[in-house]
């Protein structure tokens, strides 16, 4: 009787453990250097007037203290929530409008056929190469014949079509299989139901992506917020920390807890948004 023999399952390579402690550390170090400034200003903002200023700097406060938090949240001259809650509401509603306009357009110029198409989205990347100062004016002008100056439409409204968003979000639906919406047409859908029933659920990590990308442009925004709001009750926050600089030029700690404030939504929404950040960056950029 013959014998069949079986070959040796290939060995696998396994990676020197030298090589994988040295990849660690070399990522934690890296880590360590891009954390350490947000380290440093929330260790500031618990520190007292003097140490915060005090040289050689410490990263133990001693004693630590909330006296800057509650020195700027109860300053009757710096409404600092006042300045959240506007910051706040403007981003969100912002970031609102520039998903919805990038993923129409995107998903028109991604899937939809039509005359002009290749120069309209030419047109739309080209616009990608002029610097947003060279607007200020323009959308000045235009803002205050909508009487719109010294309200929050005025930094909501103006960029809610963006020219990256556009870009970004054709990229992702290009990268989406076409025959899922083949079949979706198959079984009677039109091409809204493709596009609202197929291709949308399938964008959520674009779209998570592109809503924290335009939260935080908008919400560090600082030079249009400066030209356009004018009243302290409707200012946006880097603006307003921006009056509290300049009236506590050294102080500090009070800066820091400024700062710390400012921090928190983007913090917030990079924690419970990175999954589909990563996954969104890394499918938009599949095919061109």
């Amino acid at each position: 009787m013959a014998t069949t023999t079986t070959a040796p399952a290939p060995a696998t390579r396994r990676t020197p453990v030298g090589r994988v402690v040295l990849r660690y550390v070399i990522l934690g170090v890296l880590a360590l250097l891009f954390i350490s400034p947000l380290i440093y200003m929330l260790v500031t903002s618990f520190k007292t007037r003097g140490e915060a200023a005090g040289f050689p700097p410490t990263w133990i406060p001693d004693p630590p203290t909330t006296a800057a938090y509650e020195s700027i949240l109860n300053a009757p001259g710096t409404p600092v929530l006042r300045w959240f809650a506007n910051s706040l509401g403007a981003a969100a509603a912002n970031a609102a409008l520039v998903v919805t306009t990038s993923t129409l357009a995107g998903f028109a110029l991604a899937r939809m056929q039509f005359r002009g198409r290749r120069l309209v989205f030419g047109a739309v990347v080209a616009t990608l190469f002029v610097p947003p100062v060279i607007l200020i004016i323009p959308n000045y002008l235009i803002v205050g014949e909508l009487a719109w100056l010294n309200t929050l439409l005025a930094v909501i409204v103006p960029t809610a079509a963006s020219a990256f968003g556009v870009f970004f979000m054709r990229q992702f639906f290009i990268s989406l299989p076409g025959e899922l919406e083949e079949a979706a047409r198959l079984d009677g859908a039109n091409q809204w139901q493709a596009f609202s029933k197929v291709a949308l659920p399938l964008a959520r990590p674009a779209l998570a992506t592109l809503a924290l990308l335009a939260f935080l442009t908008n919400w560090n925004d600082f030079l249009w917020p400066v030209y356009v709001l004018f009243s302290p009750d409707v200012q946006t926050l880097p603006a307003g920390l921006s009056t509290l600089q300049s009236a506590n030029a050294v102080r500090y700690d009070l800066l820091m807890a400024g700062a710390v404030i400012a921090s928190i939504p983007v913090l917030a929404m990079y924690i419970f948004l990175q999954r589909y950040i990563i996954e969104g960056v890394s499918r938009s950029g599949l095919k061109g």
